[in-house]
């Protein structure tokens, strides 16, 4: 998009994230997709919509196909365990030189590896 500047996310694929607005607020998933340029993002079972499709290799007979529709990145907090509920994410640096998201309340490092 020229001349608008998209908003940056810490969020990446496979966190599980909370849905903080909107009509599936308070639900949890994980990310399938981040669409970085947009701003948004795509969660398992979270904003589905009716996409209508024309018959193909993948859609055999075509038809209305349901769907995990993009919601803006800014409406979901990441999930952390410790805390059991949505988080804001801070940086840290490990001992060995690491760069890892952490949680704002507790302090777990919410990156997996």
């Amino acid at each position: 998009m020229a001349g608008r500047d998209v908003p940056r996310t810490r969020l990446k694929k496979n966190d599980i994230v909370v849905v903080i607005s909107g009509k599936d607020k308070g639900k949890r998933g994980k990310i399938l997709k981040v669409l970085r340029d947009e701003g948004k993002i795509i969660v398992e079972g979270i904003n589905f919509i009716k996409k209508h499709v024309r018959p193909s290799a993948q859609h055999r007979h075509g038809g209305i196909v349901e769907m995990e529709g993009a919601i803006p990145a800014s409406k979901a907090m990441i999930y952390c365990p410790k805390c059991e509920r949505g988080v804001r994410i801070g940086m840290k640096f490990l001992e060995d030189g690491r760069k890892v998201r952490v949680c704002k309340r507790c302090g777990e490092v919410l990156d997996k590896t």
